[in-house]
């Protein structure tokens, strides 16, 4: 006998949900370790263009990164 496909749905919806969060959370500290890192290179005394230049982005985005945008 197959299992019930609304419970099988409900199931599958349950993992995808708590996959999502997982990634997200891994995003989040990574996008605050990222951040961390472009501050901690201004402190050295690095520009917003040379911070850029390492990273392979443009200026302006490194100082959004930096503001928390």
């Amino acid at each position: 006998m197959s299992p019930d496909p609304k419970k099988k749905a409900l199931g599958d919806a349950r993992k995808a949900q708590a996959d999502f969060e997982k990634t997200q959370r891994e995003l989040d500290e990574r996008a605050k370790a990222r951040r961390e890192s472009f501050e901690r290179a201004k402190i050295a005394g690095a520009t917003l263009r040379e911070i850029g230049e390492a990273v392979g982005l443009h200026h302006t985005r490194v100082g959004q990164v930096i503001r928390g945008e």
